[in-house]
């Protein structure tokens, strides 16, 4: 049976964090916000409890988790190699939500990182996962709370809707602040490589590693073929049900019209900007926010794609935003939770959708 735990977001409560902590200790796992979304934690030394969290999950085992820490010293007890201008970076932008790749040591167990040589690994800014972590004296691997596949989650109810059952504690401090994971970024190559985008974006990347490399993958526009870190490989983020990203929103209407018109009942996901000219099309809404703060829409996000899962609808369509800032980091997310079912043209919605009968 899984226990939860309501804890304040800014001063955790010391006597629930010793009990997860303790659960941490003992090879166990835990559900524990971040600035981002909610993690699923685990010893990230203990290749038995990180297991469990591959199990929990689902989740296949050859994609690697993202290790959480409180301190600098831990960071040399995961990783090695360090490059001096690295550690002067981390002191800086830590405790944040930027993730570096770096050489693993040989304490790591291959089952954190996927059987890689390398590891995923950041310090959160939340005030109840660096208690846990300071509590637990481990660093601890933690992807994202849910079934793989599906939307991260922002909340504890969407722990709870994925994972009761399957996990020991879940700490419920309300919901995330970003919304979308950490951006990660391979700092074992000159120039460092974006791998994912996220809240911490690429223009403040440049301001401070000058030039780095942006693959078309990191757009969300297909998959790596080796995961260095998690996001990069795999299916991610989905809802069950069809969805559809509108990149050119100037054939939005025709869109929606043309599936409607083949019998197919459609949600609409859209910025508040958006959804004001649609107001007359008796189609239902499911608003992301103002396009004016798109760490609104980011926030949102996820908890959109599981309001589009519990509709009566058969598709959900979304329109593109600006991919400057943390809008990268949304169409990342949009397009490979649809399965790169992306929208330029009337026909391209059609290589992606069959005929309905009425």
């Amino acid at each position: 049976m899984t226990e939860v735990l309501k804890v304040d977001p800014l001063y955790p409560e010391l006597d629930k964090i010793k009990k997860a902590a303790s659960v941490i200790k003992a090879g166990g796992t835990v559900v524990f916000p971040t600035e981002t979304v909610y993690g699923l934690g685990a010893n990230a030394l203990d290749a038995e409890a990180v297991k469990k969290i591959f199990i929990a999950k689902n989740r296949p085992m050859d994609n690697p988790l993202i290790v959480h820490i409180s301190n600098i010293d831990q960071l040399y007890e995961v990783a090695k190699d360090i490059p001096e201008k690295i550690i002067n970076i981390v002191k800086i932008v830590w405790p944040g939500p930027l993730t570096f790749v770096l050489k693993k040591t040989d304490k790591v167990p291959k089952e954190t990182t996927g059987g890689l040589d390398t590891i995923a690994v950041r310090m959160p800014a939340h005030p109840v996962a660096l208690a846990l972590i300071n509590e637990s004296d481990v660093p601890i691997a933690a992807p994202s709370a849910n079934l793989a596949t599906k939307p991260s989650p922002t909340k504890a109810e969407h722990v709870i809707d994925d994972l009761f059952g399957k996990v020991d504690v879940v700490l419920d401090s309300g919901e995330t602040f970003f919304g979308v994971e950490s951006t990660v970024i391979n700092v074992t190559v000159d120039p460092p490589v974006l791998l994912r985008p996220g809240p911490f974006s690429v223009e403040e990347l440049e301001r401070i590693f000058g030039k780095i490399i942006i693959p078309e993958q990191a757009k969300g526009t297909g998959e790596f073929s080796v995961a260095l870190a998690p996001g990069m490989k795999y299916k991610h983020y989905a809802p069950t049900k069809k969805f559809l990203v509108v990149e050119n929103r100037g054939i939005l209407r025709d869109v929606i019209k043309e599936l409607r018109e083949k019998g197919y009942r459609v949600v609409f996901l859209c910025a508040h900007e958006v959804c004001k000219q649609f107001q007359e099309e008796k189609i239902e809404i499911i608003e992301l926010g103002s396009e004016n703060n798109l760490y609104e829409i980011s926030r949102n996000l996820f908890g959109s794609f599981r309001k589009l899962d519990k509709s009566n609808a058969d598709i959900g369509i979304i329109h593109s935003v600006s991919e400057r800032g943390i809008g990268l980091a949304i169409m990342n997310r949009t397009r490979k939770a649809s399965g790169f079912s992306s929208i330029y043209s009337i026909e391209d919605v059609w290589k992606y959708v069959g005929n309905k009968t009425q």
